[in-house]
């Protein structure tokens, strides 16, 4: 999917970009940017978008994503109702990949980072030792002033570089470039997937969306995400249904496929296997025995 440019703000003389937001969500807008991005997950959850992977993410997660990678993280519903107690709290910290001068990365010392940033183009989770030592870094980054905040991305970037606690997020890699006539289109048509997916839709009414009949509609979004509506729908779909299961140890795998969007349950249990690999009932209690450690 064609994602809308983001101009990231940053003052002159600032080498790097680090915030702490504490926001009502984390928005709604699938977009890319030159900068490299580490991001921390304080607090939130929903369905994370990056490149070609639909995921769900939870408080604590940890993502290194490459220049001009794709990416949102689609709060839960609960987050769009404007209650004051709820909100979405992360740490992001974004930087070019000479920002420290064209000649840095041409240094023979700085190779494990030319590699690291060839890894982050498909999106990188980060686990393990390697996070616990970034979150400190990434909170003093945001708080650091004058050469301190160099020294500072300089270790986050020496950590990430010996790190073996990185797991790649796509298939392949998922650098874009779009006008702004495609990013409106396919925006649109993202918005209201993501608003309608728990229902039946027809790909005559998401044409409609996009205002392309159902033909010209299929070879388009096949071209721009390499894989058919359907497929992008059914991943959405399994994502709350993977959610539901880890919040709710009562409510049936029937129930849950029914609130997902499918229409029966040897539909939904072929899909579910298909993408996750086990069974509803295997997931959740997978993911039962990991709260008990």
């Amino acid at each position: 999917m064609k994602a809308h440019f983001h101009l990231v703000p940053r003052a002159i003389e600032q080498s790097y970009l680090s915030r702490h937001h504490i926001l009502p969500n984390f928005g709604t807008v699938w977009h890319y940017h030159p900068e490299i991005e580490l991001h921390y997950i304080i607090r939130g959850e929903g369905v994370r978008f990056v490149g070609d992977n639909i995921s769900n993410f939870d408080s604590g997660e940890m993502l290194l994503l490459g220049e001009n990678l794709p990416h949102m993280w689609r709060c839960d519903d609960h987050y769009f109702q404007n209650d004051p107690e709820i909100s979405a709290e992360a740490i992001v910290v974004q930087w070019l990949p000479d920002f420290i001068g064209k000649t840095f990365l041409e240094m023979k010392e700085n190779n494990p980072i030319i590699t690291l940033y060839e890894k982050a183009r498909a999106g990188l989770m980060i686990t393990g030792e390697t996070k616990k030592k970034l979150v400190g870094l990434m909170h003093r980054s945001s708080e650091v002033e004058g050469f301190n905040r160099i020294l500072t991305i300089l270790l986050m970037l020496e950590i990430l570089s010996d790190s073996k606690d990185l797991i790649p997020i796509t298939i392949g890699h998922n650098a874009y470039r779009s006008n702004k006539e495609e990013t409106a289109r396919l925006n649109k048509v993202y918005q209201f997937t993501l608003q309608n997916y728990c229902r039946e839709l027809t790909l005559e009414e998401i044409a409609g969306v996009a205002n392309l009949s159902v033909t010209s509609f299929c070879r388009y979004f096949k071209m721009m995400t390499k894989k058919t509506f359907h497929e992008f729908l059914i991943e959405l779909r399994i994502s709350h249904a993977k959610r539901l299961l880890m919040e709710d140890n009562f409510i049936t795998t029937e129930a849950i496929c029914f609130e997902s969007g499918f229409n029966n349950r040897s539909n939904f249990f072929r899909h579910f296997k298909e993408i996750v690999g086990s069974t509803p009932q295997e997931f959740r209690n997978k993911c039962i025995r990991e709260e008990l450690i």
